[in-house]
């Protein structure tokens, strides 16, 4: 072995031993549970779940509803990612700040805020789409249109301007210029965004089950409602088994699109024009999007103000109780557990996402070590294809049993937190890591300096914003994240959006405003994070 390839799998070791046990024995567990319910191999177990009447329904309301939401947030994301990436106006990064602020915040947060919207009473209540799946397929847009901005956006901001231009100057209008010419171009980044959007609207659990309750169910739900409700196991496993094929395609077919090169793409970034007439319609499409954006926010802001009619601070002092019972802990509580967990899930992601990053970003110089650096890379990504309800249910079934008896652990859910974040802490460094040129290590290493002084003075000046960047967007991640939390969460160590979650399913008006001003506190919490990584400006979206 040389010593290269020792100090490779030296650098692997780590993440792939927590990856073993964290990932790849729950996932192993599930399987089991899935096709040898009655401890022989039965496949025919999974058959009969995937031919019941309600997994129908279930699988079909997750594909239309994913769908329609994914045309929705491509329609008016590009409008939206011509203005900010390509356009030259006062606050455009405020605006874009603000546009990312609904993907960041805690599905269950989304939830509760289009219920206060779309309630009788509330500003939309007059529509009649409270409970029906408009206002889920409503909330998926406002959830995952960003994607959509940043990852063409990014495209759009390097394309060269001069095939346009040259269409324009030959008699082209510009919606001939835009089907012709540019669309042709932002093709693979449109394709991978609408999978990343497909993928996460499908998952978006908060979301759903907020909605929707048990009247509307998507296959995350579904799985939820088959642990928790009806302990029914191996009917849980096998959908988390069709939840698994199903997302690694999706994320196969993103990581195609991504890899598909386009010779129009510029090397540098062009600078951006000022608006003109021809851009009036993309700008109201921007605004709109921004008021749409705002409005279910500040909605959930006035609801956890006002009762009877009048302002109040009553539902913020109730955070300090337990809601007249309902709760174990205070909600307080419940945000010192959040913010204990996201601190401990973010420094547990970065540790793995950097070693893994570095891992897989360095040099290869045989045939063996690519191999072998190849095979570390797709073990790596493999968190990827299961959803955060998936790898809650999987340390469910297997981490609360000898050998490994985990359920008491206080580290369990920020391990599971960790790993949801992971692939986010990945995508952010890899693109960075992998642009610093080799030579200028070794240029080092032949002037004397060590690993360390190399690490010190040829990647860390391009890593450290990034890597900052990185550690706000798995903090965010990990203060809101609600699938495998609600697996995991014990009650007296409750999450604050368990908790949330919890009160907004008890009647009466005090745990309903509670659950709104808790619904605020997290919601500013993890958009002041995610507005001081966006001054860091580093796309991290894009690299989906």
């Amino acid at each position: 072995m040389t010593r290269r390839t020792a100090a490779l799998l030296g650098l692997a070791a780590l993440p792939v031993a927590v990856l073993g046990v964290f990932f790849v024995l729950p996932v192993a567990g599930m399987l089991d549970r899935g096709f040898w319910p009655d401890g022989r191999f039965d496949p025919g177990a999974v058959g009969e779940v995937l031919t019941r009447p309600r997994t129908g329904r279930v699988l079909w309301f997750t594909v239309w509803t994913s769908t329609v939401a994914t045309a929705a947030a491509v329609a008016l994301g590009l409008p939206a990612a011509h203005v900010l990436h390509r356009l030259r106006f006062p606050g455009r990064g405020l605006v874009r700040g603000l546009l990312l602020v609904p993907f960041v915040l805690p599905t269950v947060v989304v939830g509760v805020a289009f219920r206060q919207l779309l309630r009788e009473g509330g500003p939309l209540g007059g529509l009649g789409l409270d409970g029906t799946p408009a206002a889920i397929v409503a909330a998926l847009v406002f959830f995952n249109v960003a994607v959509v901005i940043r990852t063409v956006g990014a495209t759009w901001e390097g394309l060269d301007r001069r095939p346009a231009e040259a269409a324009a100057a030959l008699g082209a209008g510009p919606w001939t210029v835009f089907r012709t010419v540019t669309f042709p171009a932002l093709r693979p980044a449109v394709v991978s965004s609408a999978s990343v959007v497909f993928l996460f609207c499908a998952t978006a659990f908060g979301v759903v089950l907020t909605l929707g309750g048990s009247r509307y169910a998507s296959v995350e739900t579904e799985i939820y409602l088959l642990t928790v409700e009806l302990l029914d196991l191996p009917a849980a496993a096998a959908l988390s088994v069709l939840q698994l094929v199903v997302v690694v395609g999706l994320l196969a077919v993103a990581g195609r699109a991504r890899t598909v090169a386009d010779p129009q793409v510029a090397r540098s970034v062009a600078r951006p024009a000022r608006p003109r007439a021809a851009d009036l319609p993309l700008l109201a499409v921007t605004a709109l999007l921004l008021a749409a954006a705002a409005t279910p926010v500040a909605t959930l802001v006035v609801g956890s103000l006002r009762t009877d009619d009048r302002w109040t601070l009553a539902f913020y002092r109730a955070l300090g109780s337990t809601a007249d019972g309902t709760l174990v802990v205070p909600v307080t509580e419940a945000l010192a557990n959040s913010l204990r967990t996201a601190v401990d899930a973010t420094w547990m992601s970065l540790l793995l996402g950097l070693l893994v990053a570095v891992t897989v970003t360095r040099r290869s110089r045989t045939r063996a070590e690519r191999r072998l650096r190849a095979g570390l890379d797709g073990f790596f990504m493999l968190p990827l294809g299961v959803s955060a309800v998936t790898l809650g249910f999987g340390f469910l079934i297997t981490l609360d049993r000898p050998p490994l008896s985990l359920g008491a652990s206080p580290l369990l859910v920020p391990v599971a937190q960790a790993l949801v974040a992971l692939p986010l802490v990945v995508r952010t460094l890899v693109p960075v890591l992998a642009g610093v040129d080799d030579r200028q290590r070794q240029a080092a290493a032949s002037l004397g300096a060590g690993p360390l002084r190399t690490v010190l003075t040829v990647d860390l000046p391009v890593l450290w914003r990034p890597l900052l960047a990185a550690a706000g967007f798995a903090f965010a991640v990990s203060l809101g994240e609600f699938g495998a939390t609600s697996f995991l969460a014990r009650d007296d160590r409750p999450t604050l959006p368990v908790v949330i979650f919890r009160l907004i399913g008890r009647p009466g008006e005090l745990t309903y405003g509670t659950a709104l001003a808790a619904s605020v506190v997290l919601a500013l919490t993890t958009a002041a994070v995610l507005l001081l990584v966006e001054r860091l400006r580093v796309p991290a979206l894009g690299a989906w």
